[in-house]
């Protein structure tokens, strides 16, 4: 693999386990939209799902000067 300057292979190496439960029906919910816009990968999907919604809180509760 090619080293691009600035680009650091071990630190955005996933390397932390975090596990959530779900019940019945939030799981079928998440396969239904899986398979309704044929997601393959559920585990980058929830992934992104949960880092936008926590950017999106920083980015409310950032102070604003004015």
């Amino acid at each position: 693999m090619l080293k691009r300057p600035g680009f650091n292979n071990e630190r955005l190496k996933r390397v932390h386990r975090k596990e959530i439960l779900f019940n019945s029906s939030e799981l079928e919910a998440i396969n239904i939209y899986c398979r309704r816009y044929r997601i393959k990968n559920r585990s980058r999907f929830l992934r992104e799902a949960v880092i936008s919604k926590v950017l999106q809180q920083f980015e409310k509760d950032h102070p604003k000067l004015f």
